[in-house]
């Protein structure tokens, strides 16, 4: 009998001070100014917002990124104080924790960002003692832009020791360009782009036929974000649409990792496919009732009451 695994999740990605600022009347044209009504300061980076979420929900998590000297300690105790293992943190000592200052409208935001210590990501994902600490996890989630070549080695790896892989690649458009990161892909149990990432993997604009053509490249089970127009899921050549959960939204940021968390979560609770769809979008939604990634995702009770008005509606 195998011994159980440590952790439920570890996410492994890009981690940041997120600076968000809201309430812009109008997207300012070049040269001009326009004056924020709300402000926030979080964590931020997929791996962490999933992490985070994760946690939320009572999933045994920890987090792998790399923060700097400067607001690391800080970014310890925020992710500490959502219920995340901190341990796999790694400590950069000559670049600062990655910034991103978010600019958000209630339908879209803008991201300008300093990739900073997650520059050093990459070479400690490569190594072979990483690939061994992330096997401690019945599931690894990397949020980030992985070196192609190292996604098929590490996926060998943990499904030789019964962990699954799922990956949020982020807007990456060169990484997404790449025919490399297409075969590399092939490594994962589970894909979660949006649509304008999936449209630049392909180059096809209507998102099933997009589905279909990764289908045809050898990926079976894929989350599709779709914003506002909801979600679509294939999964082992089954097609699954879920609409928008309805919600006036604050701040988008990190709506797509907080739906990543929400299908992880059901997945890994052993939910079928269409109800794990169903609780990411929730998750997703409910995420944007305030600034930030993480500060309004959903407790298990909010998520079983959309579910029961989701039913509801339902015929």
């Amino acid at each position: 009998m195998k011994a159980p695994k440590a952790w439920d999740v570890i996410a492994a990605g890009d981690i940041f001070v997120d600076l968000i600022l809201g309430g812009f009347p109008a997207w300012p044209q070049p040269g001009e100014e326009v004056f924020a009504t709300c402000f926030a300061r979080e964590i931020g980076g997929g791996a962490a917002i999933t992490a985070c979420g994760l946690a939320r929900l009572g999933m045994r998590v920890s987090l792998l990124a790399v923060v700097g000297r400067d607001e690391g300690e800080w970014v310890r105790r925020r992710v500490l104080a959502h219920g995340v293992d901190t341990h796999l943190l790694i400590w950069h000592d000559e670049e600062p924790t990655a910034v991103t200052v978010s600019v958000s409208r209630e339908d879209d935001r803008m991201f300008f960002t300093y990739m900073g210590a997650n520059r050093a990501l990459r070479p400690w994902l490569a190594k072979e003692s990483t690939w061994r600490e992330l096997s401690a996890a019945r599931h690894v989630h990397l949020a980030c832009a992985p070196d192609p070549s190292m996604l098929i080695p590490l996926g060998d790896f943990l499904h030789e020791h019964g962990t699954s892989l799922s990956l949020d690649v982020g807007w990456h458009p060169e990484w997404l360009r790449s025919a490399e990161s297409h075969r590399a892909l092939r490594a994962l149990d589970l894909f979660f782009p949006n649509e304008r990432e999936v449209f630049e993997l392909t180059s096809e604009r209507d998102p099933e036929r997009a589905l279909r053509a990764l289908a045809d490249a050898g990926l079976f089970r894929i989350a599709l974000k779709r914003g506002s127009a909801g979600a679509m899921l294939l999964w082992d050549g089954e097609f699954f649409t879920e609409g928008a959960y309805p919600i006036s939204p604050v701040d988008t940021t990190g709506a797509g990792d907080c739906f990543d968390a929400g299908f992880l979560y059901a997945w890994l609770s052993g939910a079928p496919p269409e109800h794990c769809l169903k609780v990411a979008t929730i998750c997703g939604a409910l995420s944007t009732r305030r600034l930030g990634g993480v500060a309004a995702f959903p407790t298990g009770e909010e998520i079983e009451e959309a579910l029961r008005r989701i039913s509801a509606r339902e015929p």
